[in-house]
């Protein structure tokens, strides 16, 4: 369902277009992400395992820079995975003031066992595209992305 707004042809194509985005967006996110709730996880607290499996140890706000989200929101979504013992905070010996986010082994373990089953349910949802269709997709969306960050 588009919008119903009874504005300019290009108001009622950006509406219509973004209306489809979220949608698409949100359906692909639920089809991707349900298994999480099986491991006891949130989309954010595998967010931040996920980036420091591949980029080894972060700061808070490296992270909510990696997963796109606020220094608040990151310290209580690590306060939660430290409370689960699968990442751990090491302060910094050059900046006693900072802390980097470190994976514990059973962290390690959890990630390691997840994200296979992750990468292989994206595989899937994303096979409704060609390959060239993603290809297209992921230029128009990396287009998008950087225009709104810029402003226009």
């Amino acid at each position: 369902m588009g919008t119903h707004f009874q504005g300019t042809a290009a108001e009622q194509q950006a509406l219509n277009t973004f209306i489809k985005l979220m949608r698409a967006s949100d359906a692909v996110n639920n089809q991707i992400n349900y298994h999480l709730s099986d491991y006891n996880l949130t989309v954010s607290q595998f967010g931040v395992l996920e980036a420091i499996y591949h980029l080894g140890p972060l700061t808070q706000t490296q992270l909510g820079e990696k997963i796109l989200k606020s220094s608040g929101n990151i310290t209580y979504v690590v306060d939660n995975l430290e409370a689960q013992d699968l990442v751990e905070r090491v302060r910094d010996s050059e900046d006693r003031r900072r802390y980097f986010i470190h994976m514990t082994p059973e962290g390690r373990q959890l990630i390691s066992q997840i994200f296979p089953r992750h990468v292989a349910r994206i595989v899937e949802v994303m096979q409704t595209l060609s390959l060239e269709e993603q290809t297209t997709l992921d230029r128009l969306c990396r287009k998008l992305g950087l225009g709104a960050e810029n402003g226009s």
